[in-house]
């Protein structure tokens, strides 16, 4: 556990990709029930966007390794009345040995980072959500034996998911395909960044076509179309979104052993419809499950647990 003990994971692009396979074959291990790994240590959640996978997540996975949690609810907390962050940060950094934030702007975690000695863990924002994609490429492993040579297209809105899949796919060997309409793509800096780690080894694609972007792919992944503090966008986004929709027809494009992902919450019959995430090629609830074994990996692996 040693190489990443006292680290921040902001991004996915803070870990090497070899450190990236170190946290998925840990995860392994701990969902296999082959290593048993102790760290009485406690974890703060900080979470400004509502979550249901995250909060429970961690809870579970820093109890299993006999730490504690503490829910430090933003509507309770200074934070509330607008202490400011670096105030915040240093006094967390007193109490706790590490700290999940859940929040909407990257640069309110890189200043709890510069102001708190304890591992900061990005928990989701709107940037990016490194500890979901973890957990992916964990279920991708699980269901093919390798990730190496595998293609994973995601269709929809080029958001925060879209952006740490693509970081995510390309350190860990696989090609990555991003369908988003017009207008909804993801951040060209995060394209580049993409593409400079897979450095040729494999592929970075963005495109408006979701049909070419499917075709012989072996993971099919989709988000919901409207991110949390996007709701009131929901309703206007639906028509542009709706030749992007997860479908039996699109999946008929794609590999014939291939699974389907989705972050959850899931909109049914919006960006997926109910046949394709109940099919026999979901492997959702996998995936929802491994979000505590990836996010186990990753607190013994920031605390050096033994």
């Amino acid at each position: 556990m040693g190489p990443l003990k006292g680290r921040d994971l902001l991004s996915l692009a803070d870990l090497t990709a070899d450190e990236l396979q170190e946290i998925l074959h840990l995860a392994a291990q701990l969902k296999a029930g082959t290593v048993n790994l102790k760290c009485q240590k406690i974890l703060g959640l900080l979470f400004y966007k509502a979550s249901t996978r995250t909060r429970v997540s961690f809870s579970a996975a820093m109890y299993q390794l006999g730490g504690q949690v503490l829910d430090l609810n933003p509507n309770v907390t200074q934070v509330s009345r607008g202490e400011p962050i670096a105030d915040t940060a240093r006094v967390l950094d007193r109490y706790l040995d590490i700290l999940a934030i859940r929040t909407f702007d990257q640069r309110d975690l890189e200043t709890f980072a510069s102001y708190a000695r304890i591992p900061i863990i990005n928990a989701l924002s709107d940037l990016e959500h490194p500890c979901q994609v973890l957990a992916d490429l964990q279920t991708m492993q699980e269901s093919f034996g390798s990730l190496n040579g595998l293609t994973l297209t995601y269709v929809g809105d080029g958001n925060n998911v879209a952006h740490s899949l693509m970081l995510g796919c390309a350190m860990a060997g696989v090609n990555v395909r991003v369908a988003s309409p017009p207008n909804y793509q993801p951040l060209e800096t995060i394209v580049e960044q993409a593409t400079a780690i897979a450095d040729g080894r494999t592929e970075v694609i963005v495109t408006t076509d979701p049909v070419a972007a499917a075709k012989g792919a072996h993971v099919l992944y989709t988000d919901v179309w409207a991110s949390m503090g996007q709701e009131d966008l929901a309703e206007s986004r639906i028509p542009i979104f709706q030749p992007y929709q997860v479908n039996e027809a699109l999946l008929e494009h794609a590999d014939k052993a291939a699974i389907v992902l989705h972050c959850l919450p899931a909109h049914r019959e919006e960006e997926i419809t109910n046949a394709v995430i109940e099919g026999p090629q979901s492997r959702v609830w996998d995936q929802a499950e491994n979000r505590m074994h990836a996010q186990k990996a990753l607190l013994a692996s920031l605390l050096g647990a033994e």
